[in-house]
């Protein structure tokens, strides 16, 4: 049996061009001779659809939509996800579900047993989930399949750190004859994630004696990006068959024979981690109906690196970097910022904010009468800025891309409608220490960020000689603490008694907690990293405990 893995990006609440990637994807699988072609989970109304599954009307749409996929079966049969109504009258009015078609109809049809509800994760709240009774392996040439849907297999026994369900639908389905366990997915990424889950997909084809079958979704929503990387695993447990990562692709298997391709995938964490961005970058701007995107170019590293991924994913004609210096603006940071945008080729427009900073000052001067400069006059350069590029974007319709780190949001060394300003933010999920390796990794065929922007210490550049160091913890130190703390879950003993200081990581902890409020209203971020600011962090601005 030819089965054909189609690993498609799909848009949310896009049902029409869902469908059309769907019909395309079962064309193509048709002409390799596959007789059965694999969709990813959700693949109808795209993944995740949130609070739109309070609507009646689009649930229902995607039954419809769901119909028209099955009529694209009578020559090939093809299994998908989608949302299907909760007929039985009781419990949650939706279901995640996978229907087998065949023969231009609907012939089995899977829910999901085991609902997420951590992290970015939030099936629980929506649908009913599979009883275990519900659980069983259908057949389809000649063949019991073991279908499942993503989270179902993330509760194997052997990987217990994994374990948040005391029920395993795989060891229901191999128990029940299976002989062939396919999984259809959306699996959000996240740096080291990969190499998790082929370990943890190869080791349960590996103890049950099934070959295992994962397709996953590709492509970005908002802020998740889902990298594909769909495989099939012999009953050994060993990949025989790769599709790519971060781009849609389909992959026809011989189920019997274990024949397959292995597309390679990223060589190092840097990039893989270029590719995510690019990937999540692009498709937030193109599903948004975006074209081109407007960067303030400081001549630092976090705006050289938002440069660098930006071209990548929508080309240089479509990125437009603006300087806007001010009084403390160092010669190196203008040239600097020249030199990046000549070295990527986009068009780099100027304009000084000194005129309307004097402006703002002397209006403020009555009201700061006898008070000393402080961050309040480093905020309005900020924000001057910051209004600077939404006039650009109002003006001309290109969405601001915010510059900001994650070592700079954790600690809330950043302006509130200044420098957060921004309709995404690119790296907001990405450590400083991380950026220099992504600088570094842009660099390593030819120069395109300058070397000055990466050696010279960072500064905000909005006091006399001011560095980042002036008000933060060196970097290396600042993100070992805050991987711990924000991803790890550590608290305050167990990572000062890992060899730190334990007043400066207190200070630390401190400070990451009482800026809540600002991470409350910036741009949504890409989400790169086990625990991003955004959807799946969520704390009170309001609470006392420290």
């Amino acid at each position: 049996m030819k089965i054909a893995l189609a690993q498609i990006n799909t848009r949310v609440g896009d049902l029409s061009g869902n469908f059309r990637k769907i019909a395309e994807f079962t064309e193509r699988a048709k002409k390799e001779g596959a007789d059965i072609v694999i969709f990813p989970e959700m693949a109808v109304n795209g993944y995740p659809p949130m609070d739109l599954l309070d609507k009646r009307a689009f649930v229902r749409a995607g039954v419809e939509k769901l119909n028209e996929v099955a009529a694209l079966s009578r020559d090939i049969a093809v299994v998908c996800g989608y949302v299907s109504e909760n007929t039985s009258g009781k419990g949650r009015p939706c279901r995640n579900s996978l229907a087998l078609c065949v023969d231009g109809k609907v012939a089995e049809t899977i829910h999901k047993s085991l609902l997420p509800t951590y992290d970015v994760l939030d099936e629980d709240r929506y649908f009913e989930p599979a009883s275990p009774e519900e659980v069983r392996p259908v057949e389809f040439g000649g063949l019991k399949f073991g279908f499942s849907i993503c989270e179902d297999i993330w509760n194997d026994r052997l990987y217990g750190q994994m374990r948040q369900y005391r029920f395993d639908p795989i060891e229901k389905l191999v128990s029940e004859g299976a002989q062939i366990l396919v999984n259809i997915s959306a699996s959000p990424y996240h740096l080291n994630k990969r190499a998790r889950k082929m370990e943890m997909f190869g080791g349960v084809a590996r103890r049950h004696g099934v070959p295992l079958i994962v397709v996953n979704l590709v492509g970005g929503d908002t802020e998740l990006i889902f990298d594909g990387g769909s495989a099939a695993f012999g009953r050994d447990g060993v990949p025989f068959a790769q599709a790519k990562c971060f781009d849609e692709d389909l992959i026809v298997i011989d189920a019997e024979s274990n024949a397959g391709t292995i597309s390679p995938w990223p060589e190092c964490d840097e990039e893989d981690l270029l590719q995510a961005l690019e990937l999540g970058l692009g498709d937030y701007l193109h599903k948004c109906g975006f074209a081109k995107a407007v960067i303030g170019l400081s001549g630092g590293i976090d705006s050289a690196v938002t440069a660098a991924i930006a071209v990548r994913a929508l080309g240089a004609g479509n990125v437009l970097g603006v300087a806007m210096p001010s009084r403390y603006t160092s010669g190196a940071s203008t040239r600097d910022a020249k030199a990046l945008a000549d070295n990527l080729g986009i068009r780099l427009e100027t304009v000084e904010i000194e005129p309307m900073f004097k402006a703002y000052l002397k209006q403020f001067k009555p009201l700061f009468k006898d008070m000393p400069a402080d961050v309040a006059e480093e905020n309005l350069q900020a924000r001057i800025r910051g209004n600077i590029l939404m006039a650009i974007s109002n003006k001309f319709g290109h969405i601001v891309l915010a510059t900001g780190n994650k070592s700079e949001l954790a600690m809330g060394y950043c302006t509130l409608y200044g420098d957060m300003s921004g309709g995404l933010s690119v790296i907001g999920d990405v450590p400083k220490t991380m950026v220099y390796r992504l600088a570094e990794h842009i660099n390593r065929d030819k120069e395109i960020i300058p070397p000055n922007t990466i050696t010279r210490p960072p500064s905000a550049e909005l006091r006399p000689d001011q560095t980042d160091q002036d008000m933060l913890p060196p970097y290396e130190l600042l993100d070992a603490v805050l991987q711990a703390y924000i991803e790890e879950h550590k608290e305050l003993e167990e990572i000062a008694g890992e060899g730190r200081n334990r007043e400066e990581v207190e200070r630390i902890l401190r400070t990451v907690d009482r800026n809540e409020y600002k991470r409350k209203q910036a741009a949504p971020c890409l989400k790169v990293t086990h625990k991003a600011f955004g959807s799946g962090r969520r704390l009170p601005i309001v609470q006392g405990w420290r």
